[in-house]
């Protein structure tokens, strides 16, 4: 296939990455991309954001397939003007992305579909902001209401904190106040084709930016997959991933469809496990990123043929997907002063040394090419990935590939998959 891939993240390394995994030889488009997929795809310099031109380039190129990486495009409308002009996309309409794009929305149609999730009152003042905290009480969960790119979202029990959180957001609009959940995050990937769901492995990530679970939140700073907690929890990983499918996935599609605004593409759950308790935190309505990095790697079915059976409605006409046994862990290293501030570019060094390295990928995010030199430009610069017989041979071996590289001011957690067994 003539893949288009939209994006330029880790995440769209790792679909990119995937998909040259195929027995199928895919010629891949990627736009803008970044220097690591310059190496499998090529670059091309369209707005992603654009409707307009991404269909107008996807028509004029040829291109079979489109994989839409992050929100933000899926939100402007691009998998509608495709869709229109009969190019096959593999990403959800604006309507149905709102799942992301609004955190009310998606509350609402929670609350139709009948899905397991915490109480939330929507506020837009100031004084209603106040009502909420004192009525659902500490630790106290804030968040804005539309995209916010990681950093939307403060769990805490300092009340003025809570307070100055809904006030920095409420000028943006409208946001929710919720009852804290206490538990353990997971999150769970579903390939969906408006009508029938598919999932993919469990992963974790780790989304404040320093050891231990401190410091800001930001939009995730490394995972790991498969967890083998969940498993002693639910006497096997698969039968969590039912009870998900059953009562959170297969719910909520279905509701989109009798709305009218069908879910094709990829439907992110994120959500809290207490004991045999499962509660949905939030949806996305794309593949996130650090987990994308964790998952992929243990797929080992073909990768374009499911995602193209989703953007053709055929799921049931593909096998499903099937994954190895073998670990997963992705470690993030990010610029200096991320997330608060964009680092200048600076050089990376050791990436050839890293990826020589048994069991080791490096995923690139925020880099470019000057010359014959990589540069970093952003914020999350790269994602390491170990893989290996188990979590901790996986581990061992991303630390080691990410330990290979330097980056002036560069920033990593230490405790990724920490302590959970071999």
């Amino acid at each position: 296939m003539r893949v288009l891939i939209l994006g330029s993240g880790a995440r769209e390394h790792a679909i990119a990455l995937a998909l040259t995994a195929d027995d199928e030889q895919h010629e891949l488009i990627a736009a803008p991309g970044n220097a690591g997929i310059a190496r499998l795809a090529e670059l091309v310099t369209i707005d992603p954001g654009d409707p307009g031109e991404v269909a107008e380039f996807a028509l004029s190129q040829g291109v079979e397939l489109v994989v839409v990486g992050p929100e933000a495009p899926l939100l402007a409308g691009v998998a509608d003007a495709l869709r229109e002009r009969g190019v096959p996309v593999f990403g959800p309409g604006r309507a149905a992305a709102a799942i992301e794009g609004s955190k009310a929305f998606a509350k609402r149609v929670m609350a139709a579909a009948g899905v397991p999730t915490g109480k939330a009152v929507h506020v837009g003042t100031a004084a209603e902001a106040e009502a909420a905290l004192e009525s659902l009480g500490s630790p106290y969960v804030v968040k804005a209401d539309g995209l916010a790119a990681g950093k939307g979202v403060l769990v805490t029990e300092d009340r003025e904190a809570a307070r100055a959180h809904a006030a920095h957001w409420l000028e943006a609009g409208p946001i929710l106040v919720e009852q804290h959940l206490a538990g353990r995050e997971v999150s769970l990937f579903f390939v969906c084709d408006g009508d029938r769901v598919v999932p993919l492995a469990p992963a974790q990530d780790a989304k404040r930016l320093g050891d231990g679970d401190t410091g800001p939140n930001t939009g995730g700073m490394g995972a790991y997959s498969p967890l083998p907690w969940l498993a002693q929890a639910f006497g096997t990983e698969a039968a969590f991933v039912d009870i998900v499918q059953r009562s959170v996935a297969e719910p909520v599609v279905r509701q989109l469809a009798v709305e009218g605004t069908p879910f094709v593409g990829l439907l992110y759950c994120g959500l809290i496990v207490h004991g045999t308790d499962v509660r949905v935190i939030e949806f996305n309505a794309r593949f996130g990123d650090p987990e994308t990095q964790v998952v992929l790697p243990r797929l080992r079915s073909p990768f374009g043929a499911l995602l193209a059976a989703a953007a053709g409605g055929a799921l049931d006409r593909v096998p499903p997907p099937v994954f190895g046994d073998e670990a997963a862990v992705a470690v993030v290293l990010a610029g200096e002063g991320y997330p608060v501030s964009a680092p200048p570019e600076r050089p990376l060094h050791g990436l050839d040394e890293a990826e020589q390295l048994a069991g080791v990928t490096v995923l690139h995010a925020a880099t470019a090419e000057r010359g014959s030199q990589v540069v970093a430009t952003g914020g999350r610069v790269l994602s390491v990935v170990g893989t290996g017989a188990g979590l901790l041979t996986a581990r061992e071996r991303a630390y080691a590939g990410i330990d290979r590289i330097r980056l002036q001011g560069g920033q990593l957690r230490r405790d990724i998959a920490e302590g959970l067994g071999q």
